[in-house]
């Protein structure tokens, strides 16, 4: 009689990851993937987002300004949001009066702002990842980012490995 020589060899638990495309520069949308965010990483997950065209505007920090932006940077920058607070919402704006009516009722609400979603992001782990062709793309520069503990510019072979490794990937 064979002897059975197949084994499993037990490592420990995995941590579950979570890797999300956080392409929208919407404020609904990207309250989702903050929201998002941080319930995983509450829950011990990994978190890793991955920004990039549109959704990097959010990323930028209204005090900082960056030199040496040829005029095509320039318009980009006059053009897109500075700023998580500056973000519209992607349905009934109406002009930003519609973006205002919903901050309203997040804070009448008690509902974390983009602001305090980002800083609490932060203070969790969340790894955010910056599209560094993005970036290049719209004339944004490493400078004129916020500041934010875990915030890395790369490529998307780093979100490609990140998803890889990831249970949950999604794409907001």
């Amino acid at each position: 009689m064979a002897e059975n020589t197949n084994t499993t060899v037990s490592t420990g638990p995995e941590t579950e990851q979570i890797s999300m495309v956080v392409f929208s520069g919407d404020l609904d949308k990207l309250l989702a993937a903050m929201i998002i965010a941080t319930g995983a990483a509450a829950y011990d997950m990994k978190v890793n987002l991955f920004f990039t065209f549109w959704a990097t505007a959010a990323l930028r920090a209204p005090s900082k300004k960056a030199a040496g932006k040829d005029f095509m940077s320039k318009m980009f920058g006059w053009m897109l949001p500075k700023g998580a607070e500056k973000v519209a919402l992607s349905k009934m704006n109406m002009g930003g009066m519609g973006t205002a009516m919903i901050k309203g009722i997040m804070k009448k609400h008690k509902v974390a702002s983009l602001p305090e979603l980002l800083k609490l992001a932060g203070e969790l782990g969340v790894n955010i990842n910056v599209c560094e062709m993005s970036m290049n793309l719209m004339g944004f520069k490493k400078e004129e980012l916020i500041d934010y503990p875990n915030m890395k510019i790369c490529g998307v072979a780093t979100f490609l490995s990140d998803a890889s490794e990831s249970k949950i990937q999604l794409f907001i």
